[in-house]
């Protein structure tokens, strides 16, 4: 235990030091900042941008069929708020149109046609122009209300009929897939970049440490169970400080605009994980991250070269990118999430940190389903843990030509 802590505490203190870790930890916390802080410093802009103007937008409806003036004004009022709508019977000739959106301060102006059509005029029309759309609907609403009130029906009556809401309740037995997606999406996401980051880490160190032969008087004195559960170990932390400081500044930097962040509360739905599912989030990420941080530690031990280790790990590196495509098309559809590639994967300890939280998250699961499923992991690591310590020992005192892994785990068996 005293070398373990030992061998901890420097590998820790190591990675924690690095300028390139501090570096990208750093540039992620001021990626976070800027894009929560947006919304705010976007809004003080628009302000000034408004007092600037000092005049609210107007826009012309024309050729309003006569006795439906008010019931037009009212309606446009309602779907264009602030707007100053104005109201006209006759339909201007194409040249007084110029000049009322040129010159006229008019942005925009609906000639109608009749209740059911009209003619859209704007002097340039914006990829990101939804007026159509709006006044589609309002020119309906218009329609209605001026037949109800031609067939009697007071017109205070009318608008209180057509602008009725509907309201309704969603009731979800299980899970809300819809919520949990983003939750599940970020997960999975965060562990693919951690692994693929911190193991190539691990392989590179332990490659690095061989290449220098200060290996060879290292291993004859320290226990490579020490050696090997210290340098995983410390890596994990540092993959969780790094977390928990982006995460964590995400979370201060949205509390603090969170009214900027209402209309979309798919955002906010991200930082309101309920705490059964985020205690899964975290049993599922640490299992995961050192069932794979052992794997490519002892892989990492058998290169003679650094330049060697990317090529080494590749295998280790394809079944975690194979296990992150099939979990990511899983969760794409409500049928692949509980289909049999999806319950078979949750299973298999090098897919089950992924498959089984997904389906937690997003699926129907049960409890024997989840305990088989952890257990399977626990186990699995511990064993990955003791066989890379083993391999590691052996690795490290074998230079020249990568051996083969019926070589090796021969050589691991009668050392």
């Amino acid at each position: 235990m005293r070398q373990f802590r030992k061998i901890f505490r420097f590998e820790t203190v190591n990675l924690l030091t690095k300028k390139v870790y501090i570096g990208v930890t750093l540039f992620l916390i001021a990626v976070i900042v800027c894009v929560t802080f947006f919304p705010r410093v976007a809004a003080l802009f628009a302000d000034d941008e408004e007092e600037q103007s000092g005049t609210a937008e107007a826009l012309l409806v024309a050729g309003v069929p006569e006795g439906g003036e008010e019931t037009v004004r009212q309606v446009f009022s309602g779907a264009f708020p602030g707007a100053v709508v104005q109201i006209r019977n006759d339909v201007p000739n194409r040249d007084e149109l110029d000049g009322l959106l040129t010159d006229g301060g008019i942005s925009c102006a609906f000639l109608l046609d009749g209740w059911t059509s009209y003619t859209y005029c704007v002097e340039n029309l914006s990829m990101y122009d939804y007026n159509t759309t709006v006044a589609d609907e309002a020119l309906q609403t218009a329609y209605r209300m001026n037949a109800l009130t031609a067939s009697g029906v007071p017109a205070d009556e009318a608008a209180n009929i057509l602008s009725t809401p509907v309201t309704h309740e969603t009731l979800a037995i299980r899970a809300v897939q819809a919520e949990n997606y983003l939750y599940t999406y970020v997960m999975i996401f965060a562990l693919y970049i951690v692994i693929m980051v911190y193991g190539q880490i691990i392989a590179s160190n332990v490659a690095a440490e061989k290449s220098s032969r200060a290996m060879e008087l290292l291993i004859t004195s320290v226990d490579p169970l020490s050696m090997m559960f210290g340098k995983v170990l410390a890596s994990c932390l540092a993959g969780f400080v790094q977390l928990a400081a982006v995460f964590g500044t995400a979370l201060v930097c949205f509390r603090l605009n969170a009214s900027e962040w209402e209309d979309l509360p798919v955002i906010g739905g991200l930082f309101n994980i309920p705490g059964g599912l985020f205690a899964y989030l975290l049993l599922f990420f640490v299992l995961g991250f050192l069932f794979y941080a052992f794997l490519y530690g002892a892989v990492g031990s058998t290169v003679s070269k650094l330049e060697d280790a990317n090529t080494a790990v590749m295998p280790v590196t394809m079944l975690f990118v194979i296990t992150f495509v099939v979990v990511m098309t899983g969760i794409s559809g409500d049928a692949m999430i509980d289909g049999t590639m999806m319950r078979v994967f949750s299973f298999l300890p090098f897919s089950s940190p992924m498959a089984m939280f997904a389906r937690i998250a997003m699926g129907q699961v049960a409890v024997w389903e989840i305990v088989l499923s952890l257990s399977l992991l626990t186990a699995s690591v511990v064993g990955v843990g003791v066989l890379s310590a083993k391999i590691y020992r052996v690795g490290v005192l074998l230079y020249g030509a990568r051996p083969k892994l019926r070589d090796l785990l021969k050589a691991v068996r009668n050392a």
